[in-house]
């Protein structure tokens, strides 16, 4: 990790490492914590293997959906990481996500207490980062990391 460029949380959520993959890798659990509550999230497409797109759309008020994220994923190794990016699209066409391009690498790791969760959002350059960082990425994918604990130790 670049403490220059990127972002990184951490969490160890009481659940099985297994869970909190199917909650990364299923559609419909997937849309359930993706977004930070009171948004709501809609999976259009999602194809969780390396090479696969994911595309989401979000709401504010549950009826009216307008686009969230376009993106691929590079590296799915089952059970254990999970790499995407928004720099490509879902369709692996070179993008400019905005409000700035994101790769997001999450780790499942075993934990004595259930599995400790991380996730790294990179950066390609400072300002970007920080243009992230001031958009509220740290709140953002903490809240998303506290709604997908909560489901995964739900379940």
């Amino acid at each position: 990790m670049n403490r220059d460029l990127d972002l990184e949380i951490e969490r160890v959520i009481r659940a099985s490492r297994a869970t909190v993959w199917s909650a990364w890798t299923m559609p419909e659990l997937f849309e359930q914590w993706w977004i930070p509550e009171p948004y709501t999230c809609r999976v259009e497409s999602f194809a969780p293997h390396a090479g696969g797109g994911f595309v989401t759309s979000m709401s504010e008020d549950g009826s009216t959906f307008v686009p969230h994220m376009d993106a691929a994923f590079l590296v799915v190794d089952q059970g254990e990481r999970l790499v995407f990016t928004n720099a490509v699209d879902s369709s692996l066409r070179p993008a400019r996500p905005m409000p700035v391009a994101v790769t997001g690498e999450v780790t499942f790791t075993d934990h004595t207490e259930g599995t400790l969760y991380r996730i790294v959002a990179r950066h390609g350059d400072p300002e970007s980062l920080a243009q992230h960082e001031q958009l509220g990425l740290q709140e953002g994918w903490s809240l998303v990391t506290g709604q997908l604990a909560t489901l995964a130790e739900r379940h």
